[in-house]
């Protein structure tokens, strides 16, 4: 048991709590649950948690204002939730730091692999599933993360998956803000080319000093890289 995962689901919604944690643990994974800020801070200070599930909005201290106390060297992985869903949500909480976000009701599947791959990244696995090749990096079309020779595997959030697979459909190309947000199925102009700017910015960083993303003024975006599959 002390080699599995341990995470940490806070949320208020009781019932959600024991369905993603009864989901969770039937899948391998050691889970405890909190109510809030004041349970979650007695949970840590009781041992150390991989990878803390966190609804943002809840009474008292919300989800954003315990990311950011979260987010210190060796902290754990977070994974958002939002009843709200809309891409306002995700913008902020990926901007404070957050390595995932799911808008609720979730699929407790597409959770678990979310969850999955976060892990694997913090351990430095590899792909493991089909993939797609550019470069010398390789794209895991399953657990969403990207990988290249010497250097640990990286798991993409929804967003930056979405936008690398933009990318890699049209390699050589030059691709307009929107063009990407059609792809990202965005709604609100204003707020998804924010969100375009803050995907780009974390998938860069992702792939390194030698960024194939090159920036076209007034025109968009131009994947540098030939694409193998």
């Amino acid at each position: 048991m002390s080699d599995q995962p341990r995470i940490l689901v806070v949320d208020d919604d009781a019932d959600l709590r024991a369905l993603i944690a009864e989901f969770l643990g039937m899948n391998g994974l050691s889970v405890e649950t909190a109510s809030g800020g004041v349970e979650m801070d007695a949970a840590i200070a009781a041992g150390r948690f991989d990878l803390i599930v966190l609804d943002l909005m809840m009474p008292g201290e919300d989800g954003l204002s315990i990311l950011r106390r979260l987010r210190r060297p060796g902290g754990p992985a977070v994974i958002m939730l939002s009843a709200m869903g809309d891409d306002t949500d995700r913008i902020i909480g990926l901007e404070v730091g957050a390595d995932d976000y799911l808008p609720k009701p979730c699929n407790p599947r597409e959770l678990l692999a979310r969850v999955r791959a976060v892990l694997r990244r913090r351990a430095g696995g590899t792909p493991t599933g089909p993939v797609r090749r550019f470069g010398d990096w390789t794209l895991d079309l399953v657990t969403r993360e990207v990988a290249r020779p010497g250097l640990a595997a990286a798991a993409l959030t929804d967003a930056e998956f979405r936008t690398l697979t933009a990318f890699l459909d049209r390699p050589q190309r030059v691709l307009t803000r929107d063009q990407l947000i059609e792809h990202g199925k965005g709604t609100d102009s204003d707020v998804f080319d924010r969100a375009i700017d803050v995907t780009i910015s974390r998938l860069r960083k992702k792939l390194g000093p030698d960024d194939p993303i090159r920036t076209l003024r007034n025109e968009g975006y131009m994947f540098t890289l030939k694409v193998d599959g």
